[in-house]
């Protein structure tokens, strides 16, 4: 008896572990601190709001509900309570809005549904800002100069360009490259960060000289600033979020706005791209190079180990080059640091 009770006993422990184990690795997907529900305000992201209650916030496509109330169930709105419950022993987010005693029909304006990430932070490079290669950097036509021989121009301006539009349409971009983007390890050219300066209306055409009118400037238009066409760029206000490709690793390449350091919501450019896989909504880890010092014993240079300092997300993709915006951030992020799967 005594025997077959310990055979029991042991059979139980096999069946059992293996479901304890797999709650276990549900419940580290939450945080300690979790909520039971909380209330969504103005100004909330779902990235913030999913970091409330996971562990990894980019990971919030993975646990929200069903919600046969909601259409959308990424189109969270200020009011809404989002509230953690349980399905087949895997944590789930759902959403509850308030409709009352009274049946009653809820308009939101589209616009006011919260974004997955602070557009804020990126709307000037999701509008701005483009990677052109070598070669279209030279086809591009550039800016003779404008009315009364002036140098620069601005919004209102009549300025002349020279040579062949890269596509003919009526509205095209005023450009000047503002950084040169190498890959550190192979050396490869992948191409020049092109900073907007203004939008101007092909007025008439005369051989290889273009006259336009410019309609809006962010800065003075200079000689040689070069005409390339406006993007269509659609702007997004959620993302779905999802693990890089797996053995996808780069390295920082610039902290965009004139800066070497960045932090939570800063943009960063990558020396990888679309042909490396990339699309928006890729989250990678960021790991800080290490710091050299000098052993005081053996007066050696030691690199200390590298450390993971925050989490990005890609917004924007080039061929060759990407933008990420710093989700989460514990230390600087830096030149050269590398990024690798979350």
């Amino acid at each position: 008896m005594k025997k077959l009770l310990c055979g029991l006993f042991a059979l139980m422990m096999v069946v059992i572990t293996p479901v304890q184990a797999e709650t276990r690795k549900d419940n580290l997907l939450l945080r300690d601190d979790h909520p039971e529900e909380y209330v969504v305000v103005k100004g909330d992201t779902l990235w913030h709001i999913s970091g409330r209650f996971l562990q990894s916030p980019w990971k919030w496509p993975e646990v929200w509900g069903i919600n046969p109330q909601v259409d959308n169930p990424h189109l969270i709105y200020p009011g809404d309570v989002i509230y953690l419950t349980w399905v087949d022993g895997k944590p789930r987010l759902g959403v509850r809005r308030d409709s009352g005693i009274y049946p009653r029909a809820r308009v939101s304006p589209l616009e006011d549904a919260i974004p997955a990430i602070p557009l804020r932070d990126i709307i000037s490079f999701l509008n701005d800002n483009r990677v052109l290669s070598e070669d279209l950097l030279k086809e591009a036509p550039y800016v003779l100069g404008g009315q009364s021989e002036r140098i620069i121009a601005g919004a209102g301006d009549r300025i002349y360009a020279r040579g062949t539009l890269l596509e003919d349409q009526k509205r095209q971009g005023i450009y000047r490259a503002a950084n040169e983007y190498v890959d550190p390890d192979t050396e490869e050219f992948l191409g020049y960060e092109m900073l907007k300066i203004a939008e101007a209306d092909v007025a008439a055409k005369s051989d290889d000289v273009i006259t336009l009118d410019v309609r809006k400037s962010n800065k003075e238009v200079r000689v040689l600033d070069r005409v390339v066409p406006t993007e269509e760029v659609r702007i997004e206000s959620v993302f779905y979020p999802k693990a890089s490709p797996e053995g996808v690793t780069g390295q920082v390449l610039s902290v965009l706005g004139g800066v070497r350091d960045g932090g939570q919501f800063n943009v960063v450019a990558l020396n990888r791209g679309s042909r490396e896989g990339l699309e928006t909504g890729h989250v990678f880890a960021i790991y800080r190079r290490g710091e050299v010092v000098k052993d005081p014993v053996t007066k050696e240079l030691v690199t200390l180990p590298q450390e993971r300092s925050g989490e990005l997300m890609i917004f924007k993709v080039f061929e060759k080059v990407s933008y990420g915006l710093i989700m989460q951030s514990r230390d600087v992020v830096s030149i050269g640091d590398e990024i690798r799967e979350p």
